[in-house]
């Protein structure tokens, strides 16, 4: 199994930094592979550097103008260069089972959204999944619930986004998941 982690490559806070290195570090020693956006910084560089170092499997994958601002870890198992952001968002998707959101920027909820709504769409049928650490994802999950409450949201669509502040939690929702569609 592979589990997309989509995370950020800016500066990110030292809890986050150390709960992205716990991610990372739990992934490898339960033998899921990493599959990411590439970069050696951030909390990007953390998720990999830790799964790396406790033996696991991680793919990173990054478009190559961020590979010619020298960003990319070269270190990884495998590094795929591909030639846009949607590329990329398109061929992490294709190489896991499943996804997970930690706390980031804009680029993490672009991703995040990118992969649920396509759940929503029936373009794939892998668990979307977010890790709420330290709050950070309330204000989104409060919103989320808006938009289901006002009726812009499917029946199935709010149910189709696994949120938990435990990471093993979220791996236990993740490995029973069923689609809504189908429940």
């Amino acid at each position: 199994m592979r589990i997309c982690v989509y995370c950020g490559s800016s500066d990110a806070s030292p809890q986050f930094l150390a709960a992205a290195a716990a991610v990372g570090r739990t992934l490898a020693e339960r033998g899921i592979g990493v599959v990411y956006g590439g970069a050696r910084i951030g909390t990007m560089g953390a998720v990999a550097d830790a799964a790396l170092a406790a033996g696991g499997e991680v793919v990173g994958v990054i478009p190559g103008f961020l590979v010619d601002l020298e960003i990319a870890h070269t270190g990884l198992t495998e590094l795929r260069v591909v030639g846009t952001l949607h590329e990329r968002k398109a061929l992490m998707l294709e190489l896991s089972d499943a996804v997970v959101a930690l706390p980031g920027g804009t680029g993490t909820l672009d991703e995040l959204f990118e992969a649920w709504t396509w759940a929503q769409l029936g373009l794939h049928d892998k668990p979307v999944g977010v890790l709420n650490l330290d709050r950070f994802y309330d204000p989104l999950v409060a919103m989320v619930d808006g938009m289901d409450t006002h009726g812009f949201l499917k029946p199935t669509a709010r149910d189709r986004l696994l949120v938990e502040d435990d990471l093993d939690r979220l791996l236990h929702r993740i490995g029973g998941h069923r689609s809504p569609d189908r429940a």
